[in-house]
């Protein structure tokens, strides 16, 4: 494992023990990547490289355009997903990858606003082949229609989302909605001949975070 800082962000590399590997990238909200990466080798999962980044001004950084009146403090959402994504694959991936030897595919994963970061960027760029969104907030104005009438810049080969069964009981009319948006997309992908999960899992939206993320990347490494 080996650490470096790059625009205020804490980037963290777990490493494959053997070469010719999948490298999967995590966006996360508190630096729990590696309760991730520990609960995924509990699980004896395949041998992978995991890069998780830290330090995200989460709202502004991962939403992909600005939102109107979402929530009280709404002018959070400044719609900076491009540029992080800028950053990802400009500043991180080369800096992540410079020490492996071969990658095998690589794979975008995240939780809640990092899950629907992880759709987005695959509208964007061509670089990751499998991706993971749990819990994702895809009910984000105006996305779920992007997605259906935009072209994806590479089809990926295996998609996987999950949901808490409780999240769509939120009284705010946007969060209400995640449910039937991840299921439509879910449907949408899978009309593209896209192998796509869903699983709706027990609990609402901050329950059990490290084992359904790493739900979600197990999945991605066993197809």
């Amino acid at each position: 494992m080996f650490t470096f800082t790059s625009g205020n962000k804490k980037i963290t590399v777990y490493p494959a023990l053997a070469e010719n590997k999948p490298v999967i990238y995590l966006t996360t909200y508190n630096d729990d990547g590696g309760e991730v990466y520990d609960e995924l080798q509990k699980q004896g999962c395949p041998d992978f490289t995991l890069v998780t980044v830290s330090g995200l001004n989460w709202e502004a950084e991962l939403s992909p355009w600005a939102a109107g009146n979402l929530f009280k403090y709404s002018e959070m959402f400044t719609g900076g997903a491009d540029a992080y994504l800028q950053f990802l694959t400009q500043q991180v991936l080369p800096q992540a990858e410079a020490g492996l030897n071969g990658i095998l595919w690589r794979g975008l994963a995240g939780y809640s606003l990092a899950g629907l970061f992880t759709v987005y960027a695959l509208y964007k760029t061509d670089l990751f082949s499998r991706a993971a969104s749990m819990s994702g907030s895809l009910w984000y104005p105006g996305f779920k229609d992007f997605a259906m009438q935009s072209v994806l810049c590479k089809t990926p080969q295996h998609l996987y989302f999950s949901l808490g069964d409780k999240e769509a009981r939120a009284r705010n009319q946007y969060l209400k909605t995640v449910q039937q948006c991840t299921e439509e997309l879910t449907a949408h992908y899978r009309s593209l001949g896209i192998n796509t999960c869903y699983e709706l899992n027990p609990g609402g939206h901050y329950r059990n975070i490290i084992s359904r993320s790493a739900a979600g990347i197990k999945w991605l490494l066993t197809q």
